[in-house]
């Protein structure tokens, strides 16, 4: 019988293997120092392409626009080199044009703030009510917001024709023909009938907005209240609104931000018309830069825009969300 050595038949254990030395001549301090800069570069692979991408699309843009608008150029020829410095601010400035389009933003922020976002807030409010088809009714007021704007447009612009327009008509069946106007073609009427579309298309999406902020509001807070022996309104006003309030305030400056960028609804409806009674700064814009090929000058407007959406932004921010983003970062803070 043959026999085997024990020593050839067994399986050498599996030793740990040491650990890395550490790198010699290297103080502590110079290897932190290291591994911090490794970290770093990590940390900048995977931020560059996103930073390359934001650089591309946001930022090159706003400084082309910068340039430009210190020229008289209409956008042909290569780079503009007529430079008349700030003239198409100073232009822009004394138009009454665009006077007219602050004036009619300010409208629509005002008339937002003090309808359309209150309507929006109701109408959450009573959906969050247990009621039969409530799904139903909470699709049907959203559905508006998930047209697009071109068909929303085209849409109320036959609905509100004076000849044939569905609202003349009702207004003809029901004896009152004295109320018919030529809604987007009269300046007294134009702003109202535009806020009155505005306010279709987009009070859904504040409602959501509203509705999603009150049902993260604990039920265990209103039946406190209610024990505690307040009534709907009492409720509504010390326990709802109040933690209502991050919810309120994002809206608000969405919807002025929106307004200030407000276009394609208004170029489709009305086309800042008539006699630029309903135009926008982004309307404007459009007009001098893309039907009188006056880069330059619609450079300068676009620059206005970004500087107001800028200043309301970081004031708004400072001063009104302040306590929001304070409240989030020491969230933040302590969980890590």
């Amino acid at each position: 019988m043959h026999m085997t050595h024990p020593a050839l038949t067994e399986r050498p254990e599996k030793r740990p293997r040491a650990a890395a030395p550490p790198a010699r001549g290297l103080p502590p301090a110079a290897i932190r120092r290291r591994r911090r800069l490794k970290g770093l570069a990590t940390v900048a692979l995977f931020v560059l392409p996103a930073l390359v991408l934001y650089g591309l699309l946001v930022l090159a843009p706003i400084a082309i626009a910068a340039y430009t608008s210190m020229f008289r150029w209409n956008g042909l020829g290569g780079w503009p080199e007529d430079f008349i410095g700030f003239d198409n601010f100073t232009r822009l400035f004394a138009s009454d044009v665009f006077h007219g389009d602050l004036r009619n933003g300010l409208l629509i922020v005002v008339l937002s703030l003090v309808i359309q976002l209150p309507l929006a807030l109701g109408l959450a409010l009573l959906l969050n009510q247990r009621m039969r088809g409530r799904a139903v009714y909470r699709l049907l007021f959203f559905a508006p917001y998930v047209l697009s704007e071109v068909i929303t447009g085209v849409l109320f612009s036959l609905i509100l024709s004076p000849e044939i327009g569905l609202a003349n008509q009702i207004l003809r069946a029901v004896g009152l023909e004295e109320l018919e106007r030529a809604w987007l073609a009269d300046p007294t009427t134009v702003m109202p009938a535009l806020f009155a579309v505005m306010t279709w298309k987009y009070f859904g999406f504040y409602m959501i907005l509203f509705l999603a902020g009150r049902q993260g509001i604990p039920r265990e807070l209103g039946e406190a209240a209610s024990i505690d022996g307040a009534g709907t309104w009492q409720q509504f006003r010390h326990v709802t609104l109040p933690l209502l309030g991050p919810t309120i305030r994002i809206a608000a400056f969405l919807s002025v931000i929106g307004t200030i960028q407000l276009f394609d609804l208004v170029w489709v409806l009305t086309g800042g018309g008539p006699d630029h009674a309903s135009e926008t700064m982004a309307v404007t814009m459009f007009q001098f830069g893309f039907k009188r090929t006056q880069i330059g000058y619609a450079s300068a407007i676009s620059v206005v825009m970004f500087v107001l959406s800028m200043i309301f932004a970081l004031a708004y921010l400072r001063f009104v969300m302040r306590r929001d983003t304070q409240g989030a970062v020491t969230t933040m803070g302590d969980h890590r």
